[in-house]
Parts: structure tokens; C-alpha cells; sequence
């Protein structure tokens, strides 16, 4: 089999009979959208949402100094994840720079599973073995022994409670804890990349075409459909969340992107970047040359990664995502751009669309927060 053959997930058959647009994204063949992006990604907002994200990278750190490994691999403090929490965080280059963002979960008291971009998750892989060395810690590749679905949308809790004796009042966001669902063992987390509640579920790739299509009977009365990746951007680009190689990249430090509050200084010892950090954290403390912003379109068309930002005929900045929002009625982008433009309200801003000045409006991220 050639390298350069996509990778199926255990879904792959399943979503081909529900007639599943596929791409090819980070080296897997992935649902794009069943049917309309619209209604997948208003049914998340309104109702609820199954996804396949099983091309996730999965990368279990265990033994005695496994919270020394994470601690000096990556940016975060990992020591104070309690058992049975996740942590947002990144892993940086020796200069700083994002090599991707993570999830971390604190599985057990010396056992953490570390979630990784799909594009990145070998990049990831690598670097903590590399980083491994005089730990004594075990970095093992988990790809291929979860497939992940995840349940989004406000019916979420009720479906998964309709499948489960887990506690799922109990569940904080963030959090993940070991149950069953329809009858299969699944790590249950309460974390998600919509803006929404709800559940990613890590399962053996055996049992995802069970698990599926049990979630899928039990949401039917409550309007779940299945969902591709997609409206997952459309969902993450109107909650403000970043994606790796549009907001992140290794270019940019946390505090360029706005996301300094996952590094963690006042942790013990060193870690790989800290200096780098150090330095990047004081001048952000003065004026941070570019920063992250909302725009949203007072037109119709639609900004697209890579266009500029101007503003009084100069170039301001760049756009880094852009959709249309189902939710806003509206095109809307994430970009960097000036400091001196970064205020919402900014008069004069606009996006250069194939030559032509579309004025844009600027406001705050994110764009949608969900009523609690």
C-alpha cells in the first residue's frame, strides 16, 4: 500500500451509505457533509450533532516521571491536573513557536493521554519521544486503538443519558471519565470544538459502527443528524477557537495568538521554550505587533485564509479563517491584523476579495457563545 493512500476510520463504510460527501484531510478520507453544511451546523446549535473524529492522534504518556515528561514537553503545568481532568494546552518549539495545540487528559494517577491535530499528530508523536529521553516514561502511539465520536449540540446530554449509567450531571467540562455507552467501554469526555455542550467518547475502533448507530437511534426524536467536518469549522470559527495552520502555527508563540494563558511559568523546572516564552510574554506585555479579531462582513462575500486586511489603502493584516455564519446571517473571518486596528468598532476596515475593498466590521471573539 503506497504512503500516500488515505487512511479509512472504522466508519469509513458507514458513512459512504449515508451518501457522505469525503475529503482527503490530514492524510484521512473524512465526511465533508452528509447533505446540506447549513442544517448540520444549525442542528448542533439547536438540536444536536454526531461526528466522526476518529483521524484525532491519540498519544498515551505512562510510568513514574510521565507528569515530569509532559511538564517539561509541553507549556502547560500538568502537575495539577487532577485525575479524571483534561487541560487545553500546547506543545512549542525550542523558539516558541505553536507546534500544535493539545488536549490532555489525566487518566489515571501516572497514566495521561495526550490529543493531538490530526495533521500534526506525528510531529507531536516525535517530539515527545525526542523529549522522552532521561524520563523514566513510556511515550506509546495510540492511534490506532481509539476511534472517537463525539455528540455536540444542546439534546447532547439527554441522548448520551438515554445510553448510559454514567454520571453525566457530574461530568464538568473538561473532564472525562471511564463508563459504558449502549453497552461499549468508552472513556466519556465532556469536551468538544463547536461551542456547544458536549461529548467526545473514545471508543475501540471495533465498536464504533455500534456505537453510531446506537447514538443515532437514540437521537432520532430528538433531531440529531450526522455531521462532517465542515460545519465543525463553521461551528469552531463562530465560538473564536483556533485551528492549527490558519490561527496556529510554528510562526507564532501562544502570546502572538492571544493564548499566553496556557503557559505556565511559575511551574517547576524547566521547560522546552520557556526562554523563548519569556521573552515573547514581555513584549506582548507592551503592544503585541498584530492580534487576533473578529470581522464580520457588512456584504455578502466571503473571506477566505490568506486574504488581505486593509485599511486607508495599506495592507493591516491577514485574514486566517473566513465562512459564512448560518448563525449570524453573515461571512465572518478570524485575522490578525495591527494593533492600532485591532479595536472593535475600528473605522475603516476592510477585506481585499479578488481586488475589491469589502468593509468589514470588528468586533470581539468569539462571534456565538451559547446561553449556559
Amino acid at each position: 500500500m503506497s504512503s500516500t493512500a488515505p487512511r479509512h476510520t472504522a466508519l469509513d463504510a458507514l458513512h459512504r451509505s449515508l451518501g457522505a460527501t469525503m475529503t482527503d484531510f490530514a492524510g484521512w478520507d473524512m465526511p465533508l457533509r452528509y447533505g446540506s453544511e447549513r442544517d448540520e451546523h444549525n442542528a448542533v446549535r439547536t438540536r444536536a450533532g454526531l461526528f466522526d473524529l476518529s483521524h484525532m492522534g491519540e498519544i498515551t504518556v505512562t510510568g513514574p516521571q510521565a507528569v515530569a515528561l509532559l511538564d517539561f514537553a509541553l507549556v502547560g503545568n500538568m502537575g495539577t491536573i487532577g485525575v479524571g481532568r483534561a487541560r487545553y494546552t500546547m506543545i512549542c518549539r525550542p523558539d516558541g513557536g505553536i507546534l500544535d495545540d493539545l488536549i490532555v487528559y489525566r487518566l489515571q494517577e501516572s497514566r495521561y493521554m495526550v490529543v493531538a491535530n490530526a495533521s500534526n499528530a506525528q510531529v507531536v508523536l516525535d517530539a515527545l519521544v525526542e523529549r522522552a529521553a532521561g524520563f523514566d516514561a513510556e511515550v506509546r502511539d495510540d492511534r490506532d486503538g481509539y476511534a472517537l465520536l463525539a455528540v455536540q449540540g444542546p439534546e447532547s446530554p439527554g441522548i448520551l443519558k438515554s445510553l448510559t449509567d454514567a454520571d453525566l450531571d457530574g461530568l464538568k467540562y473538561y473532564a472525562g471519565l471511564p463508563g459504558t455507552v449502549a453497552g461499549v467501554p468508552a472513556l466519556i469526555a465532556r469536551t468538544g470544538y463547536t461551542g456547544e455542550d458536549g461529548f467526545e467518547l473514545f471508543v475501540k475502533p471495533e465498536h464504533a459502527v455500534e456505537l453510531w448507530q446506537a447514538l443515532t437511534k437514540a437521537g432520532e426524536s430528538a433531531g440529531l443528524v450526522p455531521c462532517g467536518l465542515s460545519c465543525r469549522d463553521t461551528l469552531r470559527l463562530e465560538a473564536g477557537m483556533p485551528l492549527y495552520g490558519h490561527e496556529l502555527s510554528t510562526s507564532l508563540t501562544p502570546f502572538d495568538a492571544g493564548l499566553g494563558r496556557v503557559v505556565k511559568f511559575e511551574k517547576e523546572g524547566d521547560f522546552v521554550g520557556r526562554e523563548a516564552l519569556r521573552e515573547a510574554a514581555d513584549r506582548s506585555a507592551g503592544t503585541p505587533p498584530r492580534v487576533l479579531v473578529g470581522l464580520v462582513a457588512e456584504g455578502r462575500r466571503v473571506p477566505r485564509a490568506g486574504f488581505p486586511v486593509v485599511a486607508g489603502g495599506e495592507v493591516i493584516g491577514e485574514v486566517t479563517s473566513g465562512a459564512p455564519s448560518p448563525t449570524l446571517g453573515r461571512p465572518i473571518a478570524m485575522a490578525y491584523v495591527d494593533a492600532a486596528h485591532a479595536r472593535p468598532g475600528s473605522p475603516g476596515v476592510g477585506v481585499d476579495i479578488r481586488g475589491t475593498h469589502e468593509p468589514y466590521e470588528v468586533v470581539a471573539l468569539p462571534f456565538y457563545k451559547r446561553q449556559k
